[in-house]
Protein backbone atom coordinates (compact mmCIF):
# COMPACT_ATOMS: atom_id res chain seq x y z
CA UNK A 1 0.00 0.00 0.00
CA UNK A 2 1.26 3.47 -0.90
CA UNK A 3 0.78 6.68 1.01
CA UNK A 4 -1.26 9.64 -0.11
CA UNK A 5 0.35 13.00 -0.92
CA UNK A 6 1.18 15.69 1.61
CA UNK A 7 0.24 19.38 1.21
CA UNK A 8 1.26 22.53 3.06
CA UNK A 9 0.38 26.21 2.74
CA UNK A 10 1.70 29.24 4.65
CA UNK A 11 0.67 32.90 4.70
CA UNK A 12 3.03 34.98 6.85
CA UNK A 13 4.77 38.33 6.41
CA UNK A 14 7.67 38.20 8.86
CA UNK A 15 9.38 34.85 8.27
CA UNK A 16 11.56 33.05 5.71
CA UNK A 17 8.58 31.35 4.17
CA UNK A 18 10.36 29.02 1.73
CA UNK A 19 12.59 27.62 4.45
CA UNK A 20 9.62 27.15 6.77
CA UNK A 21 7.71 25.32 4.03
CA UNK A 22 10.74 23.12 3.38
CA UNK A 23 10.87 21.95 6.99
CA UNK A 24 7.11 21.47 7.14
CA UNK A 25 7.39 19.17 4.12
CA UNK A 26 9.88 17.03 6.07
CA UNK A 27 7.09 16.24 8.50
CA UNK A 28 4.91 15.09 5.58
CA UNK A 29 7.57 13.03 3.83
CA UNK A 30 5.83 9.81 4.85
CA UNK A 31 2.87 10.71 2.61
CA UNK A 32 4.90 10.73 -0.60
CA UNK A 33 8.50 10.16 -1.67
CA UNK A 34 8.42 10.53 -5.47
CA UNK A 35 8.92 14.29 -5.73
CA UNK A 36 8.66 17.51 -3.76
CA UNK A 37 7.94 21.10 -4.63
CA UNK A 38 7.38 24.62 -3.28
CA UNK A 39 5.70 27.61 -4.93
CA UNK A 40 5.80 31.13 -3.44
CA UNK A 41 4.07 34.42 -4.19
CA UNK A 42 4.89 37.99 -3.17
CA UNK A 43 1.63 39.69 -4.12
CA UNK A 44 2.40 40.06 -7.81
CA UNK A 45 4.68 37.22 -8.93
CA UNK A 46 4.67 33.44 -8.47
CA UNK A 47 7.85 31.35 -8.41
CA UNK A 48 8.19 27.58 -8.18
CA UNK A 49 10.75 24.83 -7.73
CA UNK A 50 9.95 21.10 -8.05
CA UNK A 51 12.16 18.05 -8.39
CA UNK A 52 11.96 14.26 -8.20
CA UNK A 53 13.15 12.64 -5.00
CA UNK A 54 12.83 13.22 -1.29
CA UNK A 55 12.46 16.69 0.20
CA UNK A 56 16.15 16.72 1.14
CA UNK A 57 17.08 15.81 -2.45
CA UNK A 58 14.74 18.28 -4.13
CA UNK A 59 16.03 21.51 -2.55
CA UNK A 60 19.30 23.31 -1.90
CA UNK A 61 20.15 26.57 -0.16
CA UNK A 62 20.33 28.17 -3.61
CA UNK A 63 16.83 26.95 -4.55
CA UNK A 64 15.29 28.21 -1.32
CA UNK A 65 17.02 31.61 -1.47
CA UNK A 66 15.31 32.32 -4.80
CA UNK A 67 11.83 31.60 -3.44
CA UNK A 68 10.96 34.96 -1.90
CA UNK A 69 7.47 35.97 -0.84
CA UNK A 70 4.92 35.87 1.95
CA UNK A 71 2.67 33.11 0.58
CA UNK A 72 3.70 29.54 -0.16
CA UNK A 73 2.35 26.09 -0.91
CA UNK A 74 4.29 22.84 -0.89
CA UNK A 75 3.79 19.21 -1.85
CA UNK A 76 5.22 15.73 -1.42
CA UNK A 77 4.07 13.35 -4.13
CA UNK A 78 2.85 9.81 -4.33
CA UNK A 79 1.29 9.59 -7.78
CA UNK A 80 -2.17 8.04 -7.78
CA UNK A 81 -2.78 9.45 -11.26
CA UNK A 82 -0.01 9.55 -13.84
CA UNK A 83 3.48 8.06 -13.83
CA UNK A 84 6.29 9.15 -11.56
CA UNK A 85 7.99 11.74 -13.74
CA UNK A 86 9.17 15.33 -13.37
CA UNK A 87 6.21 16.79 -15.28
CA UNK A 88 3.83 15.41 -12.64
CA UNK A 89 5.60 17.00 -9.67
CA UNK A 90 3.53 19.50 -7.70
CA UNK A 91 2.56 22.24 -7.05
CA UNK A 92 1.15 22.76 -10.54
CA UNK A 93 0.84 26.29 -11.92
CA UNK A 94 -1.78 27.24 -14.51
CA UNK A 95 -2.32 30.61 -16.21
CA UNK A 96 -5.34 31.75 -18.21
CA UNK A 97 -6.79 35.13 -19.22
CA UNK A 98 -4.53 37.07 -16.88
CA UNK A 99 -5.18 34.80 -13.88
CA UNK A 100 -2.63 32.52 -12.24
CA UNK A 101 -3.20 29.70 -9.78
CA UNK A 102 -0.94 27.12 -8.13
CA UNK A 103 -2.37 23.89 -6.67
CA UNK A 104 -1.08 21.20 -4.30
CA UNK A 105 -3.48 18.28 -4.12
CA UNK A 106 -3.93 15.19 -1.96
CA UNK A 107 -6.57 12.76 -3.18
CA UNK A 108 -7.97 11.44 -6.44
CA UNK A 109 -10.63 12.98 -8.68
CA UNK A 110 -12.45 10.07 -10.25
CA UNK A 111 -14.04 12.04 -13.11
CA UNK A 112 -10.76 13.73 -14.08
CA UNK A 113 -10.63 12.09 -17.52
CA UNK A 114 -14.02 13.48 -18.53
CA UNK A 115 -13.23 16.94 -17.12
CA UNK A 116 -9.86 17.01 -18.86
CA UNK A 117 -11.35 16.20 -22.25
CA UNK A 118 -14.10 18.81 -21.77
CA UNK A 119 -11.54 21.47 -20.87
CA UNK A 120 -9.25 20.47 -23.73
CA UNK A 121 -12.09 20.97 -26.19
CA UNK A 122 -12.55 24.47 -24.77
CA UNK A 123 -8.91 25.29 -25.54
CA UNK A 124 -7.25 24.55 -22.21
CA UNK A 125 -3.87 22.83 -22.53
CA UNK A 126 -2.22 20.24 -20.30
CA UNK A 127 1.45 19.58 -19.64
CA UNK A 128 1.14 16.64 -17.23
CA UNK A 129 -1.06 13.60 -16.65
CA UNK A 130 -2.20 14.57 -13.15
CA UNK A 131 -5.72 15.28 -11.97
CA UNK A 132 -4.24 18.23 -10.06
CA UNK A 133 -3.70 20.09 -13.34
CA UNK A 134 -7.29 19.27 -14.27
CA UNK A 135 -8.47 20.83 -10.99
CA UNK A 136 -6.42 23.99 -11.55
CA UNK A 137 -7.75 24.47 -15.09
CA UNK A 138 -11.30 23.72 -13.99
CA UNK A 139 -11.13 26.44 -11.34
CA UNK A 140 -9.93 28.99 -13.91
CA UNK A 141 -12.64 27.90 -16.36
CA UNK A 142 -15.46 28.01 -13.80
CA UNK A 143 -17.89 30.94 -13.62
CA UNK A 144 -17.62 33.47 -10.82
CA UNK A 145 -16.32 36.95 -10.07
CA UNK A 146 -14.28 35.88 -7.05
CA UNK A 147 -11.99 32.95 -6.25
CA UNK A 148 -14.58 31.73 -3.77
CA UNK A 149 -17.23 31.60 -6.50
CA UNK A 150 -14.92 29.93 -9.01
CA UNK A 151 -13.75 27.27 -6.56
CA UNK A 152 -17.26 26.67 -5.29
CA UNK A 153 -18.48 26.18 -8.85
CA UNK A 154 -15.61 23.78 -9.59
CA UNK A 155 -16.40 21.75 -6.47
CA UNK A 156 -19.86 20.98 -7.82
CA UNK A 157 -18.22 19.29 -10.82
CA UNK A 158 -15.38 17.48 -9.01
CA UNK A 159 -16.10 13.93 -7.90
CA UNK A 160 -13.80 12.17 -5.47
CA UNK A 161 -11.25 13.09 -2.83
CA UNK A 162 -9.33 16.35 -2.69
CA UNK A 163 -7.65 18.19 0.15
CA UNK A 164 -5.80 21.12 -1.39
CA UNK A 165 -3.70 24.17 -0.76
CA UNK A 166 -4.18 26.74 -3.52
CA UNK A 167 -2.18 29.92 -4.10
CA UNK A 168 -2.85 32.95 -6.24
CA UNK A 169 -0.53 35.92 -6.52
CA UNK A 170 -1.97 37.47 -3.36
CA UNK A 171 -3.81 34.84 -1.32
CA UNK A 172 -3.68 31.35 0.18
CA UNK A 173 -6.71 29.07 -0.13
CA UNK A 174 -7.50 25.72 1.51
CA UNK A 175 -10.15 23.39 0.07
CA UNK A 176 -11.44 20.07 1.36
CA UNK A 177 -13.94 17.92 -0.53
CA UNK A 178 -17.48 17.57 0.91
CA UNK A 179 -16.79 13.96 1.91
CA UNK A 180 -13.66 14.91 3.87
CA UNK A 181 -11.81 11.80 2.65
CA UNK A 182 -8.31 13.18 3.33
CA UNK A 183 -7.34 15.25 6.39
CA UNK A 184 -6.52 18.97 6.34
CA UNK A 185 -5.95 21.34 9.25
CA UNK A 186 -5.42 25.03 10.04
CA UNK A 187 -2.82 26.56 12.33
CA UNK A 188 -1.30 29.93 13.22
CA UNK A 189 2.27 31.18 13.30
CA UNK A 190 3.77 34.62 14.00
CA UNK A 191 0.64 36.51 13.00
CA UNK A 192 0.16 34.30 9.94
CA UNK A 193 -1.55 31.04 9.03
CA UNK A 194 -0.56 27.50 8.11
CA UNK A 195 -2.58 24.83 6.27
CA UNK A 196 -1.30 21.23 6.41
CA UNK A 197 -2.34 17.66 5.68
CA UNK A 198 -1.49 16.66 9.24
CA UNK A 199 -1.02 18.46 12.54
CA UNK A 200 2.51 17.02 12.93
CA UNK A 201 3.66 19.47 10.24
CA UNK A 202 2.45 22.36 12.41
CA UNK A 203 4.38 21.01 15.40
CA UNK A 204 7.62 20.78 13.43
CA UNK A 205 7.68 24.47 12.51
CA UNK A 206 6.37 25.87 15.79
CA UNK A 207 2.86 26.64 14.55
CA UNK A 208 -0.18 26.27 16.79
CA UNK A 209 -3.04 23.99 15.83
CA UNK A 210 -6.30 25.94 15.46
CA UNK A 211 -8.79 23.49 14.01
CA UNK A 212 -9.45 21.09 11.16
CA UNK A 213 -10.70 22.32 7.81
CA UNK A 214 -14.24 20.99 7.59
CA UNK A 215 -15.45 18.76 4.76
CA UNK A 216 -16.73 20.98 1.94
CA UNK A 217 -14.99 24.07 3.35
CA UNK A 218 -13.12 26.78 1.44
CA UNK A 219 -10.79 28.90 3.58
CA UNK A 220 -9.35 32.06 2.01
CA UNK A 221 -6.45 33.95 3.61
CA UNK A 222 -5.27 37.35 2.34
CA UNK A 223 -4.15 40.74 3.66
CA UNK A 224 -7.59 41.36 5.16
CA UNK A 225 -7.48 38.18 7.25
CA UNK A 226 -9.23 34.84 7.01
CA UNK A 227 -12.69 33.95 5.69
CA UNK A 228 -14.54 30.66 5.35
CA UNK A 229 -17.28 29.25 3.11
CA UNK A 230 -18.79 25.76 3.29
CA UNK A 231 -20.58 23.51 0.85
CA UNK A 232 -22.60 20.78 2.51
CA UNK A 233 -21.97 17.18 1.61
CA UNK A 234 -24.36 14.25 1.75
CA UNK A 235 -22.20 12.29 4.19
CA UNK A 236 -18.74 12.36 5.74
CA UNK A 237 -16.23 9.74 4.66
CA UNK A 238 -12.80 10.20 6.24
CA UNK A 239 -10.55 7.33 5.10
CA UNK A 240 -10.14 5.00 8.08
CA UNK A 241 -6.66 4.07 6.84
CA UNK A 242 -5.45 7.48 8.01
CA UNK A 243 -5.73 5.98 11.51
CA UNK A 244 -4.48 2.51 10.58
CA UNK A 245 -1.50 3.40 8.40
CA UNK A 246 -1.19 6.70 6.51
CA UNK A 247 -0.99 9.43 9.15
CA UNK A 248 1.97 9.86 11.47
CA UNK A 249 1.25 8.59 14.99
CA UNK A 250 1.90 12.06 16.45
CA UNK A 251 -0.84 13.68 14.33
CA UNK A 252 -4.33 14.44 15.62
CA UNK A 253 -7.27 13.89 13.27
CA UNK A 254 -10.88 14.61 14.29
CA UNK A 255 -9.65 15.17 17.82
CA UNK A 256 -8.11 11.68 17.95
CA UNK A 257 -4.36 11.22 18.46
CA UNK A 258 -3.40 8.62 15.86
CA UNK A 259 -0.98 6.88 18.24
CA UNK A 260 -3.76 6.24 20.76
CA UNK A 261 -6.13 4.85 18.13
CA UNK A 262 -3.45 2.41 16.97
CA UNK A 263 -2.70 1.40 20.53
CA UNK A 264 -6.43 0.75 21.03
CA UNK A 265 -6.45 -1.42 17.89
CA UNK A 266 -3.74 -3.59 19.44
CA UNK A 267 -5.60 -3.84 22.74
CA UNK A 268 -8.78 -4.96 21.00
CA UNK A 269 -6.84 -7.44 18.88
CA UNK A 270 -5.57 -9.03 22.09
CA UNK A 271 -9.15 -9.40 23.31
CA UNK A 272 -10.51 -10.71 20.00
CA UNK A 273 -7.57 -13.02 19.20
CA UNK A 274 -5.69 -14.02 22.36
CA UNK A 275 -2.86 -16.55 22.13
CA UNK A 276 -0.19 -17.98 24.41
CA UNK A 277 3.12 -16.42 23.46
CA UNK A 278 6.42 -15.17 24.88
CA UNK A 279 6.86 -11.83 23.08
CA UNK A 280 4.87 -9.27 21.09
CA UNK A 281 6.48 -7.31 18.27
CA UNK A 282 4.98 -4.63 16.05
CA UNK A 283 6.10 -4.42 12.43
CA UNK A 284 7.77 -0.99 12.34
CA UNK A 285 6.78 1.73 12.06
CA UNK A 286 3.03 1.90 11.52
CA UNK A 287 2.21 -1.08 13.78
CA UNK A 288 4.51 -0.22 16.67
CA UNK A 289 1.79 1.45 18.73
CA UNK A 290 -0.62 -1.43 18.02
CA UNK A 291 2.01 -3.91 19.15
CA UNK A 292 2.41 -2.01 22.41
CA UNK A 293 -1.37 -2.05 22.83
CA UNK A 294 -1.52 -5.82 22.27
CA UNK A 295 1.21 -6.29 24.86
CA UNK A 296 -0.56 -4.06 27.37
CA UNK A 297 -3.88 -5.89 27.06
CA UNK A 298 -2.42 -9.41 26.95
CA UNK A 299 0.33 -9.04 29.53
CA UNK A 300 2.84 -10.51 27.06
CA UNK A 301 6.12 -8.53 27.03
CA UNK A 302 6.75 -6.23 24.07
CA UNK A 303 10.09 -6.09 22.27
CA UNK A 304 11.67 -4.83 19.08
CA UNK A 305 12.10 -8.05 17.14
CA UNK A 306 12.52 -6.35 13.76
CA UNK A 307 14.75 -3.38 12.95
CA UNK A 308 13.66 -1.36 9.92
CA UNK A 309 15.93 0.26 7.37
CA UNK A 310 13.84 3.37 6.67
CA UNK A 311 15.66 4.29 3.47
CA UNK A 312 15.04 1.16 1.42
CA UNK A 313 12.46 1.76 -1.30
CA UNK A 314 13.10 5.51 -1.28
CA UNK A 315 15.91 5.55 -3.82
CA UNK A 316 16.00 5.65 -7.61
CA UNK A 317 18.94 3.23 -7.70
CA UNK A 318 17.53 -0.24 -8.24
CA UNK A 319 19.17 -3.21 -6.47
CA UNK A 320 20.79 -5.92 -8.57
CA UNK A 321 19.20 -9.36 -8.85
CA UNK A 322 21.02 -10.81 -5.84
CA UNK A 323 19.74 -7.97 -3.64
CA UNK A 324 16.24 -8.23 -5.11
CA UNK A 325 16.23 -11.89 -4.16
CA UNK A 326 16.79 -10.87 -0.54
CA UNK A 327 13.43 -9.09 -0.75
CA UNK A 328 12.07 -8.05 2.63
CA UNK A 329 15.43 -8.67 4.30
CA UNK A 330 16.66 -5.42 2.74
CA UNK A 331 13.96 -3.59 4.68
CA UNK A 332 13.81 -5.56 7.96
CA UNK A 333 16.48 -7.27 9.99
CA UNK A 334 15.45 -9.61 12.83
CA UNK A 335 17.08 -9.56 16.26
CA UNK A 336 17.88 -13.28 16.30
CA UNK A 337 19.24 -13.37 19.86
CA UNK A 338 16.01 -11.85 21.15
CA UNK A 339 13.48 -13.97 19.25
CA UNK A 340 15.24 -17.35 18.93
CA UNK A 341 13.14 -20.09 20.52
CA UNK A 342 10.30 -17.68 21.33
CA UNK A 343 6.61 -17.79 20.49
CA UNK A 344 5.89 -14.46 18.81
CA UNK A 345 2.80 -12.35 18.31
CA UNK A 346 3.52 -10.19 15.26
CA UNK A 347 1.19 -7.18 14.92
CA UNK A 348 0.96 -5.46 11.53
CA UNK A 349 -1.29 -2.77 10.05
CA UNK A 350 -2.72 -4.68 7.07
CA UNK A 351 -2.37 -7.43 4.50
CA UNK A 352 -3.02 -6.20 0.96
CA UNK A 353 -1.69 -8.49 -1.77
CA UNK A 354 -0.21 -10.99 0.65
CA UNK A 355 3.30 -10.71 -0.75
CA UNK A 356 5.18 -9.08 2.15
CA UNK A 357 3.68 -10.83 5.20
CA UNK A 358 4.87 -14.37 4.26
CA UNK A 359 8.39 -13.01 3.83
CA UNK A 360 8.29 -11.43 7.29
CA UNK A 361 7.01 -14.68 8.81
CA UNK A 362 9.71 -16.69 7.02
CA UNK A 363 12.36 -14.19 8.10
CA UNK A 364 11.35 -14.51 11.75
CA UNK A 365 11.24 -18.30 11.63
CA UNK A 366 14.63 -18.42 9.92
CA UNK A 367 15.91 -16.25 12.78
CA UNK A 368 14.77 -18.94 15.24
CA UNK A 369 11.22 -18.01 16.23
CA UNK A 370 9.41 -21.13 17.43
CA UNK A 371 5.93 -19.85 16.57
CA UNK A 372 4.68 -16.77 14.70
CA UNK A 373 1.10 -15.62 15.33
CA UNK A 374 0.08 -12.75 13.04
CA UNK A 375 -2.44 -10.13 14.17
CA UNK A 376 -3.71 -7.46 11.76
CA UNK A 377 -5.15 -4.04 12.74
CA UNK A 378 -7.20 -3.72 9.55
CA UNK A 379 -10.08 -5.98 8.67
CA UNK A 380 -9.64 -8.09 5.50
CA UNK A 381 -9.22 -5.75 2.50
CA UNK A 382 -11.52 -7.02 -0.24
CA UNK A 383 -12.20 -3.98 -2.43
CA UNK A 384 -9.96 -1.43 -4.21
CA UNK A 385 -9.72 2.26 -3.38
CA UNK A 386 -10.17 4.83 -6.19
CA UNK A 387 -10.03 7.79 -3.78
CA UNK A 388 -6.29 8.41 -3.56
CA UNK A 389 -4.77 5.20 -2.15
CA UNK A 390 -2.38 3.14 -4.24
CA UNK A 391 -3.67 -0.16 -2.90
CA UNK A 392 -4.31 -2.82 -5.58
CA UNK A 393 -6.93 -4.00 -8.02
CA UNK A 394 -9.62 -6.32 -6.71
CA UNK A 395 -8.08 -9.36 -8.39
CA UNK A 396 -4.79 -8.59 -6.61
CA UNK A 397 -6.30 -8.33 -3.12
CA UNK A 398 -5.68 -11.63 -1.36
CA UNK A 399 -8.72 -11.34 0.95
CA UNK A 400 -10.99 -10.87 -2.08
CA UNK A 401 -9.96 -14.31 -3.32
CA UNK A 402 -9.21 -16.38 -0.23
CA UNK A 403 -10.59 -17.18 3.21
CA UNK A 404 -8.71 -16.26 6.38
CA UNK A 405 -7.62 -19.88 6.86
CA UNK A 406 -6.30 -19.97 3.28
CA UNK A 407 -4.43 -16.68 3.81
CA UNK A 408 -2.96 -18.07 7.02
CA UNK A 409 -1.68 -21.08 5.11
CA UNK A 410 -0.21 -18.84 2.40
CA UNK A 411 1.68 -16.61 4.81
CA UNK A 412 3.03 -19.56 6.81
CA UNK A 413 1.89 -18.29 10.22
CA UNK A 414 0.87 -20.46 13.15
CA UNK A 415 -2.33 -18.41 13.44
CA UNK A 416 -3.87 -15.31 11.90
CA UNK A 417 -6.38 -12.83 13.30
CA UNK A 418 -7.85 -9.66 11.78
CA UNK A 419 -9.45 -6.95 13.91
CA UNK A 420 -13.21 -6.92 13.34
CA UNK A 421 -14.96 -3.91 11.83
CA UNK A 422 -16.73 -3.33 15.15
CA UNK A 423 -13.38 -3.47 16.93
CA UNK A 424 -11.85 -1.06 14.43
CA UNK A 425 -14.68 1.43 14.91
CA UNK A 426 -14.39 1.13 18.68
CA UNK A 427 -10.64 1.80 18.51
CA UNK A 428 -11.05 4.89 16.31
CA UNK A 429 -13.99 6.12 18.38
CA UNK A 430 -15.92 7.74 15.52
CA UNK A 431 -19.38 6.96 14.10
CA UNK A 432 -19.49 4.51 11.21
CA UNK A 433 -21.29 7.02 8.98
CA UNK A 434 -18.40 9.51 9.32
CA UNK A 435 -15.79 7.14 7.86
CA UNK A 436 -15.03 5.50 4.53
CA UNK A 437 -14.45 1.77 5.01
CA UNK A 438 -15.30 0.71 1.46
CA UNK A 439 -12.12 -1.35 1.13
CA UNK A 440 -13.59 -3.62 3.83
CA UNK A 441 -17.35 -3.50 3.27
CA UNK A 442 -17.84 -2.31 -0.35
CA UNK A 443 -19.83 0.74 0.88
CA UNK A 444 -18.34 3.52 -1.26
CA UNK A 445 -19.42 7.07 -0.32
CA UNK A 446 -20.01 7.90 -4.01
CA UNK A 447 -20.43 5.80 -7.16
CA UNK A 448 -16.96 4.80 -8.36
CA UNK A 449 -15.21 2.98 -11.16
CA UNK A 450 -13.79 0.16 -9.09
CA UNK A 451 -10.54 -0.35 -10.96
CA UNK A 452 -9.29 2.97 -12.27
CA UNK A 453 -5.95 2.71 -14.10
CA UNK A 454 -3.20 4.87 -12.62
CA UNK A 455 -2.10 6.06 -16.07
CA UNK A 456 -5.61 6.83 -17.32
CA UNK A 457 -4.86 10.47 -18.13
CA UNK A 458 -1.82 9.48 -20.20
CA UNK A 459 -4.13 8.21 -22.96
CA UNK A 460 -5.96 11.52 -23.49
CA UNK A 461 -4.28 13.69 -26.17
CA UNK A 462 -3.32 17.27 -25.47
CA UNK A 463 -2.59 20.09 -27.94
CA UNK A 464 0.87 20.31 -26.33
CA UNK A 465 1.79 16.67 -26.96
Amino acid sequence: MQESCGVIGIYAQRIDIARLTFFALFALQHRGQESAGIAVADGTEVKIHTKKGLVSQAFSESNLSQLKGHISIGHTLYSTKGPSESANAQPVIVRSQGLIIAVSHNGNVINAELLRETLRQKGYSFHSSTDSEVIANLILASPGKSWEEKISSAMYRLQGAYSMTIMTADRLIAVRDPLGVRPLCLGSIDGGYVIASESCALDHIGAHFTREINPGEIVIIDKTGISSFTQKGYRKALCIFEYIYFARPDSTINGKLVYKTRQAMGELLAKEYPVEADLVIGVPDSATAAGIGYSKASGIPYCEGLIKNRYVGRTFIMPDQRLRDLGVQMKFNPLSEIIAGKRLVVVDDSIVRGTTTPKIVALLKKAGAREVHVRICASPIKHPCPLGVGMATERELIAARKSISEINKDIGADSLGYLSLDGLLKAVGLPKDSLCMACFNNDYPIPVQREMPKLALESIPSPDK
